[in-house]
C-alpha cells in the first residue's frame, strides 16, 4: 500500500540514505513533479526549528514540504515547532501543521513499525 502523498518541495540531507528517502516518497509522481526534490546541505546535521522555518519560507502558507534529515535533528526541530517532546526514531514520520509560520501543531507521528504495518511490510521496525 501506498499513501497518496504530495508536496511542494522535498528537502533532503545530501546524505545516500537521505537521497534514497526521498525518492522512495516521491516514486509515483510524474517527471514534473519529481523536480521538486533538492539536497538541502543544512540537514546533514546540526539542523534546527529556524533553519526549518526558513526552508518552508520557499512555499506559500497552505504548502506542504517534506524534510528528510537525520535523528536527533528531526525530533528537536519538531519539538521546538510544536512544543512538546518528541521521539521520532530513525525511519519515522512526523507532520506538523504550521500556525503563524512560527509554531506548530502536532497532526501525526509515526515510528517505522506503524509505517511498515501501513505499507503491510511483515515484521515492521522499531
Amino acid at each position: 500500500m501506498k499513501l497518496e502523498a504530495t508536496f511542494d518541495l522535498v528537502l533532503f540531507s545530501p546524505k545516500a540514505r537521505s537521497r534514497q528517502t526521498a525518492e522512495l516518497a516521491a516514486e509515483s509522481w510524474s517527471e514534473e513533479a519529481r523536480q521538486r526534490l533538492r539536497v538541502h546541505t543544512p540537514l546533514a546535521g546540526g539542523f534546527d526549528a529556524g533553519q526549518a522555518l526558513d526552508a518552508l519560507s520557499e512555499v506559500g502558507p497552505d504548502g506542504r514540504v517534506l524534510l528528510v534529515g537525520h535523528e536527533p535533528d528531526l525530533s528537536r526541530v519538531v519539538a521546538e515547532i510544536t512544543g512538546g517532546m518528541i521521539d521520532l526514531k530513525k525511519g519515522g514520520l512526523a507532520a506538523v501543521r504550521l500556525e503563524g509560520g512560527t509554531s506548530g501543531e502536532l497532526v501525526i507521528l509515526m515510528r517505522p513499525r506503524e509505517l511498515a504495518l501501513i505499507a503491510g511490510v511483515p515484521g515492521g521496525g522499531n
